[in-house]
Protein backbone atom coordinates (compact mmCIF):
# COMPACT_ATOMS: atom_id res chain seq x y z
CA UNK A 1 0.00 0.00 0.00
CA UNK A 2 3.10 2.16 0.83
CA UNK A 3 4.68 2.23 -2.58
CA UNK A 4 0.84 2.28 -4.13
CA UNK A 5 1.10 5.87 -2.32
CA UNK A 6 5.05 7.14 -3.51
CA UNK A 7 3.43 5.98 -7.65
CA UNK A 8 0.81 8.32 -7.01
CA UNK A 9 2.56 11.08 -5.56
CA UNK A 10 5.13 10.53 -8.28
CA UNK A 11 2.70 10.60 -11.03
CA UNK A 12 0.90 13.70 -9.08
CA UNK A 13 4.38 15.59 -9.35
CA UNK A 14 4.65 14.86 -12.64
CA UNK A 15 1.24 15.70 -13.60
CA UNK A 16 1.61 19.32 -11.66
CA UNK A 17 4.82 19.87 -13.64
CA UNK A 18 3.32 19.19 -16.72
CA UNK A 19 0.38 21.49 -16.07
CA UNK A 20 2.06 24.38 -14.68
CA UNK A 21 4.42 24.06 -17.86
CA UNK A 22 0.75 24.45 -20.15
CA UNK A 23 -0.37 27.00 -18.38
CA UNK A 24 2.53 28.95 -18.53
CA UNK A 25 2.44 28.30 -22.10
CA UNK A 26 -1.26 29.01 -22.39
CA UNK A 27 -0.65 32.58 -20.88
CA UNK A 28 2.00 33.29 -22.99
CA UNK A 29 0.45 31.91 -26.16
CA UNK A 30 -3.18 34.40 -25.12
CA UNK A 31 -0.76 37.08 -24.31
CA UNK A 32 1.07 36.97 -27.71
CA UNK A 33 -2.69 36.30 -29.26
CA UNK A 34 -4.06 39.15 -27.48
CA UNK A 35 -1.21 40.97 -28.54
CA UNK A 36 -1.56 39.91 -32.14
CA UNK A 37 -5.16 40.77 -32.03
CA UNK A 38 -4.36 44.51 -31.11
CA UNK A 39 -1.88 45.19 -33.74
CA UNK A 40 -4.62 43.87 -36.55
CA UNK A 41 -7.05 45.65 -35.31
CA UNK A 42 -4.28 48.97 -34.52
CA UNK A 43 -3.19 48.77 -38.30
CA UNK A 44 -6.54 48.57 -39.36
CA UNK A 45 -7.83 51.64 -37.62
CA UNK A 46 -4.45 53.44 -38.43
CA UNK A 47 -5.38 52.74 -42.37
CA UNK A 48 -9.23 53.82 -41.85
CA UNK A 49 -8.23 57.07 -39.65
CA UNK A 50 -5.69 58.14 -42.85
CA UNK A 51 -8.78 57.39 -45.23
CA UNK A 52 -11.10 59.54 -43.00
CA UNK A 53 -8.23 61.92 -42.76
CA UNK A 54 -8.49 62.40 -46.68
CA UNK A 55 -11.94 62.55 -47.01
CA UNK A 56 -12.37 65.02 -44.34
CA UNK A 57 -9.98 67.45 -46.00
CA UNK A 58 -10.89 66.78 -49.44
CA UNK A 59 -14.36 67.61 -48.14
CA UNK A 60 -13.22 70.40 -46.68
CA UNK A 61 -11.26 71.75 -49.37
CA UNK A 62 -13.52 73.68 -51.69
CA UNK A 63 -14.92 75.50 -49.18
CA UNK A 64 -11.43 76.91 -48.00
CA UNK A 65 -10.71 77.58 -51.62
CA UNK A 66 -13.67 78.84 -52.78
CA UNK A 67 -13.38 81.30 -49.71
CA UNK A 68 -9.96 82.07 -50.77
CA UNK A 69 -10.74 83.31 -54.05
CA UNK A 70 -13.33 85.32 -53.67
CA UNK A 71 -12.59 88.97 -54.68
CA UNK A 72 -11.37 91.30 -51.62
CA UNK A 73 -13.91 93.69 -52.56
CA UNK A 74 -17.56 91.88 -52.27
CA UNK A 75 -16.77 92.08 -48.68
CA UNK A 76 -18.73 95.52 -49.54
CA UNK A 77 -21.92 95.43 -50.06
CA UNK A 78 -22.47 98.12 -52.79
CA UNK A 79 -19.42 98.32 -54.92
CA UNK A 80 -19.50 101.08 -57.85
CA UNK A 81 -19.75 99.67 -61.08
CA UNK A 82 -16.80 101.98 -62.84
CA UNK A 83 -14.23 100.25 -59.98
CA UNK A 84 -15.30 96.52 -60.20
CA UNK A 85 -13.17 94.04 -62.13
CA UNK A 86 -15.12 92.73 -65.01
CA UNK A 87 -17.23 89.09 -65.38
CA UNK A 88 -16.99 89.12 -61.24
CA UNK A 89 -20.50 90.34 -60.42
CA UNK A 90 -23.47 88.60 -61.38
CA UNK A 91 -25.35 91.63 -62.58
CA UNK A 92 -23.88 94.40 -65.29
CA UNK A 93 -25.23 97.71 -64.13
CA UNK A 94 -25.01 101.38 -65.96
CA UNK A 95 -22.03 103.20 -65.39
CA UNK A 96 -22.10 105.36 -61.44
CA UNK A 97 -24.92 102.69 -60.25
CA UNK A 98 -23.65 100.40 -57.55
CA UNK A 99 -24.05 96.77 -57.71
CA UNK A 100 -24.50 94.76 -54.73
CA UNK A 101 -21.90 92.31 -53.49
CA UNK A 102 -22.73 88.43 -54.14
CA UNK A 103 -22.44 88.06 -50.51
CA UNK A 104 -25.52 90.55 -49.86
CA UNK A 105 -27.93 88.95 -52.00
CA UNK A 106 -27.26 85.11 -51.49
CA UNK A 107 -25.84 83.01 -48.30
CA UNK A 108 -23.08 80.73 -48.81
CA UNK A 109 -23.50 77.06 -47.66
CA UNK A 110 -22.00 76.18 -43.88
CA UNK A 111 -20.87 80.11 -43.80
CA UNK A 112 -22.96 81.56 -41.03
CA UNK A 113 -21.53 85.55 -41.54
CA UNK A 114 -18.98 87.13 -43.68
CA UNK A 115 -16.82 90.03 -41.69
CA UNK A 116 -13.93 92.49 -42.67
CA UNK A 117 -11.78 94.48 -40.29
CA UNK A 118 -11.29 97.93 -42.53
CA UNK A 119 -7.89 99.67 -41.80
CA UNK A 120 -9.65 102.12 -39.53
CA UNK A 121 -10.09 98.82 -37.20
CA UNK A 122 -13.40 99.28 -38.01
CA UNK A 123 -15.61 95.67 -37.93
CA UNK A 124 -17.62 95.44 -41.09
CA UNK A 125 -19.78 92.78 -42.88
CA UNK A 126 -21.22 93.03 -46.61
CA UNK A 127 -24.48 90.83 -45.41
CA UNK A 128 -24.99 94.27 -42.77
CA UNK A 129 -24.98 97.64 -45.14
CA UNK A 130 -24.79 100.83 -43.17
CA UNK A 131 -25.67 104.38 -43.69
CA UNK A 132 -26.72 104.94 -47.34
CA UNK A 133 -26.00 101.78 -48.37
CA UNK A 134 -28.70 100.16 -46.13
CA UNK A 135 -30.87 102.42 -47.42
CA UNK A 136 -30.15 101.71 -51.51
CA UNK A 137 -30.04 97.82 -50.32
CA UNK A 138 -33.14 97.32 -48.31
CA UNK A 139 -35.63 96.33 -49.36
CA UNK A 140 -34.26 96.18 -53.35
CA UNK A 141 -31.48 93.28 -52.52
CA UNK A 142 -32.46 92.23 -49.16
CA UNK A 143 -35.00 92.26 -46.06
CA UNK A 144 -35.02 94.40 -43.21
CA UNK A 145 -35.13 91.10 -41.58
CA UNK A 146 -32.05 89.31 -42.96
CA UNK A 147 -30.13 92.85 -41.75
CA UNK A 148 -31.21 92.93 -39.14
CA UNK A 149 -30.55 89.08 -38.11
CA UNK A 150 -27.23 89.61 -40.18
CA UNK A 151 -26.73 92.69 -37.66
CA UNK A 152 -27.07 90.58 -34.22
CA UNK A 153 -24.49 87.96 -35.56
CA UNK A 154 -21.91 90.93 -36.15
CA UNK A 155 -22.13 92.60 -32.56
CA UNK A 156 -21.52 88.54 -31.08
CA UNK A 157 -18.75 88.31 -33.47
CA UNK A 158 -17.47 91.71 -32.25
CA UNK A 159 -17.76 90.52 -28.37
CA UNK A 160 -15.11 87.45 -29.47
CA UNK A 161 -12.51 88.99 -32.21
CA UNK A 162 -10.25 91.56 -32.50
CA UNK A 163 -8.24 93.04 -35.46
CA UNK A 164 -4.65 92.57 -33.33
CA UNK A 165 -4.95 88.94 -32.66
CA UNK A 166 -6.20 87.67 -35.85
CA UNK A 167 -3.02 89.73 -37.39
CA UNK A 168 -0.90 88.14 -35.18
CA UNK A 169 -2.16 84.25 -36.51
CA UNK A 170 -1.90 85.49 -40.53
CA UNK A 171 0.80 85.10 -42.81
CA UNK A 172 2.22 88.22 -44.54
CA UNK A 173 0.68 88.51 -47.99
CA UNK A 174 2.04 88.34 -51.16
CA UNK A 175 1.16 90.44 -54.48
CA UNK A 176 -1.02 88.74 -56.87
CA UNK A 177 -1.44 89.81 -60.52
CA UNK A 178 -4.19 88.62 -63.16
CA UNK A 179 -1.63 86.62 -65.32
CA UNK A 180 -2.38 82.65 -64.82
CA UNK A 181 1.13 80.49 -64.29
CA UNK A 182 0.05 77.56 -65.85
CA UNK A 183 3.46 76.00 -65.37
CA UNK A 184 5.16 75.80 -61.88
CA UNK A 185 7.83 77.90 -60.94
CA UNK A 186 11.12 77.50 -60.72
CA UNK A 187 12.93 76.76 -57.21
CA UNK A 188 16.00 78.02 -56.21
CA UNK A 189 18.71 76.46 -55.12
CA UNK A 190 18.43 77.58 -51.71
CA UNK A 191 14.15 76.38 -51.92
CA UNK A 192 15.28 73.22 -52.97
CA UNK A 193 17.45 72.56 -50.21
CA UNK A 194 15.00 73.63 -47.99
CA UNK A 195 12.47 71.60 -49.07
CA UNK A 196 15.07 68.52 -48.88
CA UNK A 197 15.60 69.62 -45.44
CA UNK A 198 11.79 69.37 -44.79
CA UNK A 199 11.64 66.42 -45.91
CA UNK A 200 14.33 65.06 -43.87
CA UNK A 201 12.85 66.51 -40.60
CA UNK A 202 9.05 64.65 -41.67
CA UNK A 203 10.57 61.52 -41.75
CA UNK A 204 12.45 61.83 -38.37
CA UNK A 205 9.02 62.77 -37.22
CA UNK A 206 6.95 59.61 -38.46
CA UNK A 207 5.03 58.33 -41.08
CA UNK A 208 1.63 60.44 -39.81
CA UNK A 209 4.00 63.74 -40.03
CA UNK A 210 4.50 62.70 -43.60
CA UNK A 211 0.43 62.01 -43.98
CA UNK A 212 -0.01 65.37 -42.42
CA UNK A 213 2.09 66.92 -44.93
CA UNK A 214 1.50 65.18 -48.15
CA UNK A 215 -2.47 66.19 -47.53
CA UNK A 216 -1.38 69.80 -46.37
CA UNK A 217 0.44 70.36 -49.71
CA UNK A 218 -2.85 68.89 -51.70
CA UNK A 219 -5.01 71.39 -49.90
CA UNK A 220 -2.84 74.16 -51.14
CA UNK A 221 -2.58 73.02 -54.43
CA UNK A 222 -6.31 72.42 -54.41
CA UNK A 223 -6.71 75.91 -53.59
CA UNK A 224 -4.32 77.44 -55.85
CA UNK A 225 -6.20 75.48 -58.77
CA UNK A 226 -9.29 76.83 -57.87
CA UNK A 227 -7.51 80.26 -57.82
CA UNK A 228 -6.24 79.55 -61.36
CA UNK A 229 -9.72 78.70 -62.58
CA UNK A 230 -11.07 81.96 -61.51
CA UNK A 231 -8.33 84.25 -62.74
CA UNK A 232 -9.08 82.59 -66.38
CA UNK A 233 -12.47 83.67 -66.22
CA UNK A 234 -11.59 87.22 -65.61
CA UNK A 235 -10.62 89.55 -67.87
CA UNK A 236 -7.21 91.42 -67.96
CA UNK A 237 -7.00 94.10 -64.79
CA UNK A 238 -7.41 97.67 -65.97
CA UNK A 239 -4.62 99.92 -65.68
CA UNK A 240 -6.02 101.99 -62.81
CA UNK A 241 -7.21 98.48 -61.10
CA UNK A 242 -5.11 99.36 -57.52
CA UNK A 243 -2.47 97.00 -56.54
CA UNK A 244 -3.66 93.77 -54.16
CA UNK A 245 -1.84 91.24 -52.68
CA UNK A 246 -3.93 88.61 -49.88
CA UNK A 247 -3.11 85.50 -48.24
CA UNK A 248 -4.73 81.94 -48.54
CA UNK A 249 -7.78 81.69 -46.17
CA UNK A 250 -6.01 80.52 -42.66
CA UNK A 251 -8.74 78.32 -40.33
CA UNK A 252 -8.74 79.81 -36.65
CA UNK A 253 -10.67 78.76 -33.20
CA UNK A 254 -11.48 81.83 -31.31
CA UNK A 255 -13.61 81.22 -28.59
CA UNK A 256 -15.26 78.36 -29.72
CA UNK A 257 -16.11 79.50 -33.08
CA UNK A 258 -13.79 78.49 -36.06
CA UNK A 259 -13.32 81.58 -38.94
CA UNK A 260 -11.76 81.20 -42.36
CA UNK A 261 -9.34 84.68 -42.18
CA UNK A 262 -6.90 86.64 -44.46
CA UNK A 263 -5.16 89.71 -44.96
CA UNK A 264 -5.62 91.88 -47.80
CA UNK A 265 -3.42 94.83 -49.29
CA UNK A 266 -5.08 96.85 -51.38
CA UNK A 267 -3.23 99.99 -52.14
CA UNK A 268 -1.05 100.26 -49.23
CA UNK A 269 -4.00 99.61 -46.73
CA UNK A 270 -4.45 96.22 -44.94
CA UNK A 271 -7.79 94.87 -44.15
CA UNK A 272 -8.52 91.52 -42.07
CA UNK A 273 -11.17 89.73 -44.35
CA UNK A 274 -12.76 86.23 -43.04
CA UNK A 275 -16.07 84.53 -42.58
CA UNK A 276 -17.87 82.50 -39.69
CA UNK A 277 -18.14 79.26 -40.28
CA UNK A 278 -21.45 76.90 -38.85
CA UNK A 279 -19.10 74.49 -37.06
CA UNK A 280 -22.01 72.13 -36.06
CA UNK A 281 -23.20 71.21 -39.68
CA UNK A 282 -19.83 71.08 -40.73
CA UNK A 283 -18.78 68.67 -38.12
CA UNK A 284 -22.17 66.47 -38.80
CA UNK A 285 -21.50 66.81 -42.50
CA UNK A 286 -18.06 65.98 -42.21
CA UNK A 287 -18.71 62.43 -39.56
CA UNK A 288 -21.63 61.17 -42.12
CA UNK A 289 -18.43 61.18 -44.90
CA UNK A 290 -16.79 58.55 -42.91
CA UNK A 291 -19.60 56.95 -40.74
CA UNK A 292 -18.51 53.42 -43.40
CA UNK A 293 -15.02 53.61 -41.66
CA UNK A 294 -15.51 55.07 -38.17
CA UNK A 295 -19.28 55.21 -36.82
CA UNK A 296 -18.38 55.94 -33.61
CA UNK A 297 -16.02 59.35 -34.85
CA UNK A 298 -15.47 62.47 -33.68
CA UNK A 299 -14.07 65.89 -34.76
CA UNK A 300 -12.38 68.14 -31.68
CA UNK A 301 -10.98 71.08 -32.07
CA UNK A 302 -7.41 72.17 -31.91
CA UNK A 303 -6.13 75.24 -30.16
CA UNK A 304 -2.60 74.75 -29.93
CA UNK A 305 -0.46 76.05 -32.52
CA UNK A 306 -0.64 74.03 -35.67
CA UNK A 307 3.53 74.70 -36.88
CA UNK A 308 3.79 70.85 -35.14
CA UNK A 309 2.08 68.20 -37.92
CA UNK A 310 3.47 65.24 -35.67
CA UNK A 311 0.12 65.46 -33.52
CA UNK A 312 -2.12 62.48 -33.72
CA UNK A 313 -4.26 62.58 -35.99
CA UNK A 314 -4.52 65.95 -37.20
CA UNK A 315 -6.75 67.52 -39.80
CA UNK A 316 -4.84 69.18 -42.57
CA UNK A 317 -7.54 72.03 -43.78
CA UNK A 318 -8.41 73.19 -40.12
CA UNK A 319 -7.39 72.62 -37.01
CA UNK A 320 -9.06 69.84 -35.53
CA UNK A 321 -8.06 66.34 -34.78
CA UNK A 322 -9.91 62.95 -35.82
CA UNK A 323 -10.93 60.91 -32.67
CA UNK A 324 -11.98 57.77 -34.28
CA UNK A 325 -13.21 55.62 -31.48
CA UNK A 326 -14.07 52.16 -30.65
CA UNK A 327 -14.47 49.99 -33.88
CA UNK A 328 -17.72 47.55 -33.94
CA UNK A 329 -15.70 44.90 -33.89
CA UNK A 330 -12.47 46.19 -31.63
CA UNK A 331 -12.48 43.05 -29.50
CA UNK A 332 -10.10 39.88 -30.11
CA UNK A 333 -12.31 36.97 -31.61
CA UNK A 334 -13.09 34.62 -28.99
CA UNK A 335 -11.66 31.76 -30.98
CA UNK A 336 -8.38 31.96 -33.26
CA UNK A 337 -6.57 29.85 -34.96
CA UNK A 338 -4.08 30.30 -32.32
CA UNK A 339 -6.29 29.66 -29.55
CA UNK A 340 -8.34 26.72 -30.92
CA UNK A 341 -4.63 24.96 -31.03
CA UNK A 342 -4.12 25.89 -27.60
CA UNK A 343 -7.77 24.64 -26.31
CA UNK A 344 -6.89 21.15 -28.87
CA UNK A 345 -3.37 20.85 -27.04
CA UNK A 346 -5.32 21.27 -23.59
CA UNK A 347 -7.66 18.46 -24.81
CA UNK A 348 -5.21 16.04 -25.75
CA UNK A 349 -2.81 16.52 -23.05
CA UNK A 350 -5.97 16.02 -20.48
CA UNK A 351 -6.62 12.77 -22.05
CA UNK A 352 -3.33 11.72 -22.51
CA UNK A 353 -3.07 12.50 -18.68
CA UNK A 354 -6.12 10.45 -18.11
CA UNK A 355 -4.80 7.55 -20.61
CA UNK A 356 -1.66 7.55 -18.19
CA UNK A 357 -3.70 7.30 -15.00
CA UNK A 358 -5.65 4.37 -15.92
CA UNK A 359 -2.64 2.70 -17.14
CA UNK A 360 -0.83 2.94 -14.07
CA UNK A 361 -4.20 2.59 -12.16
CA UNK A 362 -4.33 -0.48 -14.27
CA UNK A 363 -0.72 -1.60 -14.04
CA UNK A 364 -1.18 -0.97 -9.98
CA UNK A 365 -4.43 -2.93 -9.77
CA UNK A 366 -2.86 -5.99 -12.16
CA UNK A 367 0.11 -5.92 -9.55
CA UNK A 368 -1.99 -6.10 -6.93
CA UNK A 369 -3.89 -9.20 -8.41
CA UNK A 370 -0.86 -10.86 -8.92
CA UNK A 371 0.37 -10.53 -5.30
CA UNK A 372 -2.80 -11.10 -4.08
CA UNK A 373 -3.19 -14.07 -6.42
CA UNK A 374 0.23 -15.79 -5.32
CA UNK A 375 -0.19 -14.55 -1.86
CA UNK A 376 -3.53 -16.63 -1.80
CA UNK A 377 -2.24 -19.75 -4.27
CA UNK A 378 0.77 -19.89 -1.62
CA UNK A 379 -1.37 -20.51 0.95
CA UNK A 380 -4.08 -22.75 -1.01
CA UNK A 381 -0.70 -24.73 -1.99
CA UNK A 382 1.06 -25.41 1.36
CA UNK A 383 -1.68 -27.11 3.26
CA UNK A 384 -1.93 -30.27 0.57
CA UNK A 385 2.06 -30.04 0.25
CA UNK A 386 2.93 -29.85 3.95
CA UNK A 387 -0.17 -33.04 4.05
CA UNK A 388 1.45 -34.48 0.78
CA UNK A 389 4.81 -34.40 2.96
CA UNK A 390 3.77 -35.56 6.15
CA UNK A 391 2.02 -38.28 4.99
CA UNK A 392 4.41 -39.51 2.26
CA UNK A 393 7.29 -39.77 5.45
CA UNK A 394 5.35 -41.51 7.64
CA UNK A 395 4.04 -43.87 4.87
CA UNK A 396 7.73 -44.20 4.07
CA UNK A 397 8.92 -44.98 7.42
CA UNK A 398 6.10 -47.31 8.29
CA UNK A 399 4.91 -45.30 10.82
CA UNK A 400 0.91 -45.62 9.96
CA UNK A 401 -1.01 -48.66 11.82
CA UNK A 402 -2.36 -50.84 9.05
CA UNK A 403 -5.31 -49.84 9.69
CA UNK A 404 -5.01 -46.41 8.95
CA UNK A 405 -3.12 -46.81 5.93
CA UNK A 406 -6.32 -46.58 3.99
CA UNK A 407 -7.43 -43.74 5.00
CA UNK A 408 -3.98 -41.78 4.81
CA UNK A 409 -4.26 -42.55 1.45
CA UNK A 410 -7.71 -41.62 0.29
CA UNK A 411 -5.90 -38.27 2.10
CA UNK A 412 -3.69 -37.71 -0.16
CA UNK A 413 -5.94 -38.96 -3.29
CA UNK A 414 -8.35 -35.87 -1.65
CA UNK A 415 -5.07 -33.34 -1.94
CA UNK A 416 -3.62 -34.14 -5.37
CA UNK A 417 -7.69 -33.72 -6.58
CA UNK A 418 -7.68 -30.39 -4.90
CA UNK A 419 -4.66 -29.37 -6.65
CA UNK A 420 -5.41 -30.78 -9.61
CA UNK A 421 -8.72 -28.62 -9.50
CA UNK A 422 -6.52 -25.68 -8.73
CA UNK A 423 -4.29 -26.08 -11.35
CA UNK A 424 -7.06 -26.27 -14.47
CA UNK A 425 -9.15 -23.09 -12.82
CA UNK A 426 -5.44 -21.34 -13.48
CA UNK A 427 -4.34 -22.98 -16.77
CA UNK A 428 -8.07 -21.77 -18.26
CA UNK A 429 -7.80 -18.65 -16.88
CA UNK A 430 -4.51 -18.28 -18.43
CA UNK A 431 -5.74 -19.99 -21.46
CA UNK A 432 -8.59 -16.55 -21.94
CA UNK A 433 -6.42 -14.14 -20.77
CA UNK A 434 -4.24 -15.16 -23.72
CA UNK A 435 -7.47 -14.94 -25.85
CA UNK A 436 -7.33 -17.92 -26.76
CA UNK A 437 -10.89 -20.01 -26.70
CA UNK A 438 -11.27 -22.79 -24.80
CA UNK A 439 -12.83 -25.34 -27.64
CA UNK A 440 -14.88 -25.91 -30.85
CA UNK A 441 -18.40 -25.37 -30.33
CA UNK A 442 -20.00 -28.67 -31.24
CA UNK A 443 -23.62 -30.36 -30.81
CA UNK A 444 -24.31 -31.85 -28.31
CA UNK A 445 -27.24 -33.36 -26.40
CA UNK A 446 -28.72 -31.29 -23.14
CA UNK A 447 -29.78 -34.69 -21.28
CA UNK A 448 -26.48 -36.70 -22.21
CA UNK A 449 -24.57 -33.50 -21.18
CA UNK A 450 -25.95 -33.16 -18.27
CA UNK A 451 -26.13 -37.31 -17.22
CA UNK A 452 -22.50 -37.06 -17.89
CA UNK A 453 -21.16 -33.90 -15.50
CA UNK A 454 -24.07 -35.03 -12.74
CA UNK A 455 -21.49 -37.79 -12.11
CA UNK A 456 -18.28 -36.40 -11.35
CA UNK A 457 -20.29 -33.63 -9.78
CA UNK A 458 -21.80 -36.82 -7.24
CA UNK A 459 -19.09 -38.28 -6.82
CA UNK A 460 -17.03 -34.93 -5.66
CA UNK A 461 -19.80 -33.90 -3.57
CA UNK A 462 -20.20 -37.27 -1.47
CA UNK A 463 -16.48 -36.51 -0.65
CA UNK A 464 -17.87 -33.26 1.23
CA UNK A 465 -20.99 -35.80 3.04
CA UNK A 466 -23.07 -33.78 0.02
CA UNK A 467 -25.85 -35.19 -2.56
CA UNK A 468 -26.27 -33.55 -6.22
CA UNK A 469 -30.23 -33.68 -7.09
CA UNK A 470 -30.64 -33.26 -10.61
CA UNK A 471 -33.67 -32.11 -12.26
CA UNK A 472 -34.07 -32.10 -15.96
CA UNK A 473 -37.10 -31.33 -17.38
CA UNK A 474 -38.33 -34.16 -20.41
CA UNK A 475 -38.12 -31.12 -22.71
CA UNK A 476 -34.72 -30.20 -22.27
CA UNK A 477 -33.32 -33.78 -21.93
CA UNK A 478 -34.35 -34.12 -25.92
CA UNK A 479 -33.26 -30.87 -26.71
CA UNK A 480 -29.50 -29.96 -28.45
CA UNK A 481 -27.10 -27.87 -27.11
CA UNK A 482 -23.98 -26.03 -29.50
CA UNK A 483 -21.88 -25.85 -26.75
CA UNK A 484 -18.34 -26.88 -25.20
CA UNK A 485 -18.72 -29.71 -23.31
CA UNK A 486 -15.70 -29.82 -21.55
CA UNK A 487 -16.35 -25.72 -20.39
CA UNK A 488 -19.97 -26.50 -19.09
CA UNK A 489 -18.15 -28.96 -17.10
CA UNK A 490 -15.45 -26.95 -15.68
CA UNK A 491 -18.43 -24.09 -14.64
CA UNK A 492 -20.88 -26.32 -13.09
CA UNK A 493 -18.32 -28.19 -11.03
CA UNK A 494 -16.55 -25.08 -10.22
CA UNK A 495 -20.53 -23.83 -8.56
CA UNK A 496 -20.57 -27.66 -7.01
CA UNK A 497 -17.47 -27.47 -5.27
CA UNK A 498 -18.45 -23.83 -3.85
CA UNK A 499 -21.83 -25.21 -2.35
CA UNK A 500 -19.39 -27.91 -0.92
CA UNK A 501 -17.06 -25.45 0.75
CA UNK A 502 -19.22 -23.23 2.15
CA UNK A 503 -22.88 -25.44 2.22
CA UNK A 504 -21.41 -28.28 3.88
CA UNK A 505 -21.96 -27.44 7.93
CA UNK A 506 -25.94 -27.29 7.02
CA UNK A 507 -28.50 -30.04 8.05
CA UNK A 508 -29.92 -29.96 4.54
CA UNK A 509 -26.97 -31.00 2.60
CA UNK A 510 -28.55 -30.95 -0.80
CA UNK A 511 -26.76 -29.55 -4.01
CA UNK A 512 -29.77 -29.10 -6.99
CA UNK A 513 -29.13 -28.55 -10.31
CA UNK A 514 -31.97 -27.92 -12.57
CA UNK A 515 -31.98 -27.76 -16.36
CA UNK A 516 -34.88 -26.19 -18.44
CA UNK A 517 -35.01 -25.20 -21.67
CA UNK A 518 -36.69 -22.24 -23.76
CA UNK A 519 -37.15 -21.19 -27.56
CA UNK A 520 -33.58 -19.87 -27.64
CA UNK A 521 -31.55 -20.80 -24.30
CA UNK A 522 -31.33 -23.37 -21.63
CA UNK A 523 -30.69 -22.40 -18.16
CA UNK A 524 -28.83 -24.53 -15.79
CA UNK A 525 -28.97 -23.62 -12.39
CA UNK A 526 -27.25 -24.54 -9.27
CA UNK A 527 -28.33 -23.97 -5.87
CA UNK A 528 -28.06 -25.24 -2.04
CA UNK A 529 -29.05 -24.12 1.26
CA UNK A 530 -25.89 -22.93 2.88
CA UNK A 531 -25.62 -19.25 4.34
CA UNK A 532 -26.34 -17.38 1.09
CA UNK A 533 -23.83 -14.35 -0.11
CA UNK A 534 -23.97 -11.20 1.78
CA UNK A 535 -24.50 -7.59 -0.31
CA UNK A 536 -21.23 -6.71 0.40
CA UNK A 537 -19.22 -9.68 -0.56
CA UNK A 538 -21.88 -9.43 -4.26
CA UNK A 539 -20.04 -6.33 -5.37
CA UNK A 540 -17.19 -8.46 -5.95
CA UNK A 541 -17.92 -11.91 -6.57
CA UNK A 542 -16.85 -11.95 -10.11
CA UNK A 543 -13.83 -10.46 -9.36
CA UNK A 544 -10.58 -12.03 -10.53
CA UNK A 545 -7.97 -13.17 -7.08
CA UNK A 546 -11.17 -11.80 -5.10
CA UNK A 547 -9.78 -13.19 -2.04
CA UNK A 548 -6.50 -12.20 -0.26
CA UNK A 549 -4.23 -14.39 1.93
CA UNK A 550 -5.69 -13.36 5.13
CA UNK A 551 -8.93 -14.48 3.60
CA UNK A 552 -7.86 -17.51 2.16
CA UNK A 553 -6.89 -18.10 5.46
CA UNK A 554 -10.16 -17.77 7.48
CA UNK A 555 -12.58 -18.81 4.63
CA UNK A 556 -13.07 -22.22 2.84
CA UNK A 557 -10.43 -23.41 0.57
CA UNK A 558 -9.75 -21.29 -3.36
CA UNK A 559 -7.84 -17.70 -4.14
CA UNK A 560 -11.14 -16.53 -5.65
CA UNK A 561 -10.81 -17.57 -9.32
CA UNK A 562 -13.56 -19.96 -9.70
CA UNK A 563 -16.89 -17.86 -10.03
CA UNK A 564 -14.78 -15.27 -12.35
CA UNK A 565 -13.34 -18.12 -14.43
CA UNK A 566 -16.94 -19.41 -15.23
CA UNK A 567 -18.38 -16.34 -15.93
CA UNK A 568 -16.04 -15.85 -18.46
CA UNK A 569 -16.42 -19.37 -19.85
CA UNK A 570 -20.05 -18.79 -20.08
CA UNK A 571 -19.67 -15.91 -21.86
CA UNK A 572 -17.40 -17.32 -24.07
CA UNK A 573 -19.52 -19.45 -24.99
CA UNK A 574 -22.25 -16.60 -25.97
CA UNK A 575 -24.09 -16.98 -22.94
CA UNK A 576 -23.69 -15.91 -19.18
CA UNK A 577 -23.35 -16.81 -15.34
CA UNK A 578 -25.27 -14.65 -12.89
CA UNK A 579 -25.72 -14.91 -9.50
CA UNK A 580 -29.65 -15.20 -8.24
CA UNK A 581 -30.69 -13.27 -5.21
CA UNK A 582 -34.59 -14.63 -5.23
CA UNK A 583 -34.17 -17.63 -3.71
CA UNK A 584 -34.23 -16.76 0.83
CA UNK A 585 -32.94 -20.16 1.22
CA UNK A 586 -28.62 -21.10 0.16
CA UNK A 587 -27.11 -19.77 -2.92
CA UNK A 588 -28.47 -20.39 -6.18
CA UNK A 589 -26.55 -19.38 -9.52
CA UNK A 590 -27.78 -19.76 -13.41
CA UNK A 591 -25.64 -20.37 -16.44
CA UNK A 592 -27.42 -20.05 -19.58
CA UNK A 593 -26.75 -21.19 -23.14
CA UNK A 594 -27.41 -20.48 -26.21
CA UNK A 595 -27.62 -22.31 -29.67
CA UNK A 596 -30.47 -24.67 -28.41
CA UNK A 597 -32.35 -27.07 -30.95
CA UNK A 598 -35.19 -28.41 -29.21
CA UNK A 599 -36.41 -32.43 -30.32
Amino acid sequence: MGRTRYIWFGFAVCLAVLMAAMGWISVVVLRLDRAEARARQQATLEEDVQLALWRLDTALAPLIAQESARPYFEYHPLVPVDRQYAGMFHRMYPAGRLAPSPLLEESVANVILHFQFEPDDRLTSPEVPTGDNRKLAVPEYVSDQTVAAATERLNELADIVQRDTLLAQLPQPTPSTAAVVLAPPMQSPTERMAQRRRRVELNQLGQEAVEFDVRNQAIQQQTTAMLQNINVAQSPLPASAPEVSATLMTPLWVDGQLLLVRRVLVAGEEYVQGCQLNWPVIKASLLETIEDLLPRADIEPVTESRDQPSGQRLLAAIPARLVPGELPGGKAPRFSPLTMSLWIAWVCVVLAAAAVAGLLAGVIRLGQRRATFVSAVTHELRTPLTTFQMYAEMLAEDMVPAGQRQQYLNTLRTEAARLTHLVENVLAYARLERGRNHGRLERVGLGKLVDDVARRLSEHAAKADMEVVVDITPTARLATVRTNSAAVEQILFNLVDNSCKYAAGRDRREIHLSVHTSKESAELSVQDHGPGISAAVRRTLFNDFSKSSEEAAQTAPGVGLGLALSRRLARDLGGDLCYDDRPTDGTRFVLTLPGVIEA
